[in-house]
């Protein structure tokens, strides 16, 4: 992809407070200028307007109300935006008139791909349609919805039948999450689906499931390793810490940044600290992030010693960073995390990791570099109190931790996902050509 090639972006899950999102959304529209590549993102908002990044990159925020359900905190863009002529995503598409399309979102933004796949909107042409995924479909339903065989059955049909078959490449953050779409398409996984029904659906969005492997692309997000560094450590910093919140010079910081939301596993949080309390060690984790679980992990903390567990709200990435360097052990308590940037942060931070022995963490995470542990109160309790049980190896382990962050560098990142860009869409220009279906 050179300078005259276009790419827009456009998901709901861009917010101030998005975390990880936001984070690599931001990175990659602040390497298009780098790159001499136009880069635009479309994002639900308060009005609708433009922010332009730099000479390459652009945000278009679309007047949204809030969503109704899961995190009230975020705006959803919905098909009303962009089903007929005159709404607002078909005006930003038309101006732009990109060469690829790339849709975070499992939910009311898939329907675009089908409609361009459809040939119900012609004048934008034939772009590159590109699903990335940063998170499992049936880890959220899991979470917010059911956790039964009906529910798992409708996560497979909904992915495999419908959102996949609208697209022409599929983009991965890690192997843990790539498995769902393998798992819903590929027929393997599948032995009592109907099979017609399956075929019909990828035909009627001009499509097919041939090569289906072929076309899915992991691309692990990155870190900002100048920003996360354990150069931030500071006396002065602790000392400031340890006096604002109360806790005493012998008293042990365990840190876990999050969105405070039941997909990633809070509630195990206060238990891991009730175990910690009977302790003859005093314990103190500070929790970085808001959510809609906010109340109830404030609850669950007045049931324990007072100051066991203190609640920091959402942190700014300049206030974050020297958090992650200044306290003792950063624990994350998902076992079915699709990534983990907050991790990767806290690696490059120079802290000891305390994470669960799943998930998409495991992509840079492993025994040599960080503590890993079964997802249960009683296991990870245990597994912190090791951290402080051997000096020499939790040394070695931080120092491969930053290995590990270096080779997942936020530049690196962006180069390995620039270059995806770059073959799929040669790919695509070869196979389909500029304005074909497939």
């Amino acid at each position: 992809m050179g300078e005259g090639v276009k790419s827009v972006h456009i998901t709901n899950y861009y917010h101030p407070s998005s975390g990880g999102v936001k984070s690599n959304y931001d990175s990659l529209l602040q390497a298009a200028d780098s790159y001499k590549r136009h880069v635009c993102l479309i994002v639900p908002g308060e009005t609708d307007k433009v922010e332009r990044v730099g000479k390459y990159g652009k945000i278009y925020f679309v007047k949204a109300k809030h969503a109704p359900f899961f995190d009230r905190r975020y705006r959803l863009i919905t098909p009303f935006h962009y089903l007929q002529t005159g709404t607002p995503i078909r005006e930003i598409l038309l101006q732009e008139m990109p060469d690829m399309i790339e849709i975070y979102d499992n939910y009311a933004l898939t329907l675009l791909a089908g409609i361009i796949r459809k040939g119900y909107f012609k004048a934008l042409g034939r772009p590159m349609l590109v699903y990335f995924t940063g998170e499992r479909f049936d880890t959220i339903f899991k979470s917010f919805v059911s956790d039964g065989k009906l529910a798992h059955w409708f996560c497979r049909r909904l992915m495999g039948n419908y959102n996949l078959a609208m697209f022409d490449y599929f983009i991965a953050n890690s192997s843990f999450v790539a498995e769902e779409l393998f798992e819903s398409v590929l027929k393997k996984f599948n032995p009592n689906r109907s099979e017609r029904f399956f075929n019909f659906c990828w035909r009627f969005f001009n499509s097919s499931p041939k090569d289906f492997e072929e076309r899915v692309v992991i691309c692990p997000r990155g870190v900002d390793t100048k920003h996360f560094s354990p150069s931030r450590k500071s006396k002065d910093f602790q000392t400031k810490m340890r006096k604002r919140f109360g806790i005493p010079e012998n008293a042990r910081i365990l840190l876990s940044s999050t969105r405070i939301s039941p997909e990633k596993n809070i509630e195990l949080l206060p238990e891991v600290m009730k175990i910690l309390s009977s302790d003859g060690e005093d314990y103190r984790l500070l929790v970085a992030g808001a959510g809609p679980k906010k109340e109830w992990l404030l609850e669950k903390s007045k049931q324990l010693p007072q100051g066991k567990i203190i609640l920091l709200g959402h942190l700014d990435k300049e206030t974050l960073a020297d958090y992650y360097a200044n306290v003792d052990v950063f624990i994350h308590p998902n076992p079915r995390e699709p990534f983990g940037n907050v991790v990767l942060e806290a690696m490059a931070s120079g802290v000891s990791i305390v994470v669960p022995n799943s998930g998409g963490i495991l992509s840079y995470a492993n025994r040599e570099n960080a503590w890993l542990t079964e997802p249960t109160p009683q296991a990870f309790a245990e597994t912190i109190k090791a951290v402080f049980s051997n000096e020499e190896l939790r040394e070695s382990k931080i120092a491969k931790s930053l290995e590990a962050a270096s080779r997942n560098s936020k530049k690196k990142a962006i180069e390995r996902l620039f270059e995806t860009y770059d073959r799929i869409y040669c790919r695509f220009r070869l196979n389909f050509g500029k304005n074909a279906s497939k």
